[in-house]
This record gives C-alpha cells, structure tokens and sequence, in this order.
C-alpha cells in the first residue's frame, strides 16, 4: 500500500518507520533539516528503535521503503492512505487545541486526492472528527488514537497494549479501510495478539484524552 504521513515528531515518524517495513511510505515535514536528516537514514528525533532501524536500513540490514520529502501534495496525490500526525499544541488558559496544521493537511489531501483516506493521529478534543465531516463532506476520516511515550515511540508501536480505530459505524465501505489500517499496524508490530477495538470517532477521542489524564494522575 502506498501511505503518506505528515509529521515526522514521535508519533508520525514511528509510524512511517513501522509502515514502511511492509509498505511504501513517504514521510512529509516542512522542516528541510528533518527531511535531509531522514533521506541519509538519520533520525531528526531521538528514539532507540527508530535510530536503530534507520542505521540498519542504511547499512542493508534491514529493508525499510521509506522515503522523505517537503512536497506534501505529490506525495498526498499518490497515497491510498494519509496519516495526519501533526502539532496540535494545548493551551490551557483557553482549553483549546491548535487543530490548524491538521486542517492545512486536510485540505491539501482534498486539492490533491480526495480519494484517500485520511487516519488522524494527532490528539484532539471530542467530536472533532466528525466536525471535520460535516466542514469537509467531500473527505473520508478515521481517528486512530496513539499511546506512546518519547523516546521510546517506535518501542511502543512494534509492542502496542491495544490499537484503536474511530470510524462512522454507517459507512460500511470506511469500515473496511478501517480493518486493513489496523491489519497494517498489526502486521509491523512485533507483539502478537494485540486487542483491536473499532467505536465512534467520539469515543476513540476520548479514550485518548481520558488515557492522557489517566497517565498525567498517575
């Protein structure tokens, strides 16, 4: 499967790296330093298993189909699948998330190839999946949560305690990308037997949010 993801921090570049074992990935950043970084098989981040896996792969050990670069609307055009893991930065005086780098995606996605399947990863408030819906009908969402830690994200990714994909229980079609999105994560991760459980887009939200005050208070 051809997968685009945009963002290449802890949650987009585990993903690629973890994808491209199986598929053809390209990941997008604005950043030209990261893309430069990634394209000799350097990690612009710091994570044992992704550095560990791009030295590999640079060295023929281990074969990654992994590509980088800043033109986000070529590799959009050509992708069955986007994944969004952009910022989504927090304010807390305003208790409001930053969605604006998501939507930028969102809308580059439809100019190039509204027949993709867009999957956002990043950490967003209930109900914006299906806000993005009904402000762009013409486009096709899952929200996938992530559960991992800095550092350790592709760790985290090859050994997942569960994965979770949000999508509309009445569009028989999304819920069949849906089953082979998480057929893909399955199938790059290490671990074996990983629960995988399919709900609303609103309770994939807030099984996140919930998991990140749970992890906060503990």
């Amino acid at each position: 499967m051809d997968i685009a993801v945009a963002g290449t921090g802890y949650v987009g570049l585990s993903l690629a790296v973890l994808l491209s074992q199986r598929n053809h990935v390209e990941a997008v950043d604005v950043v030209p330093e990261k893309v430069e970084k990634l394209k000799l098989w350097e990690s612009p981040i710091r994570d044992a298993e992704i550095e560990s896996f791009l030295a590999a792969a640079k060295a023929g050990e281990r074969l990654l189909d992994l590509t980088a670069t800043l033109d986000g609307k070529r590799a959009y055009a050509e992708a069955e699948v986007v994944v969004i893991s952009t910022p989504t930065n927090y304010d807390p005086d305003r208790n409001f998330f930053d969605t604006t780098y998501v939507e930028q995606v969102v809308e580059l996605v439809l100019e190039a190839n509204p027949e993709a399947v867009m999957v956002v990863k990043s950490t967003v408030p209930v109900g914006y999946t299906d806000a993005l819906v009904e402000r762009y009908p013409e486009g096709r969402f899952l929200f996938s949560p992530e559960f991992l830690r800095e550092g350790r994200a592709l760790y985290d990714n090859l050994y997942p305690s569960r994965i979770v994909v949000g999508v509309s229980q009445d569009d028989s079609q999304l819920r069949q990308t849906a089953e082979d999105f998480a057929a893909l994560l399955r199938e790059g991760a290490v671990k074996k037997d990983i629960p995988v459980r399919f709900m609303a887009p609103t309770e994939a939200e807030a099984v996140k949010l919930f998991a990140n005050t749970y992890l906060a208070l503990r």
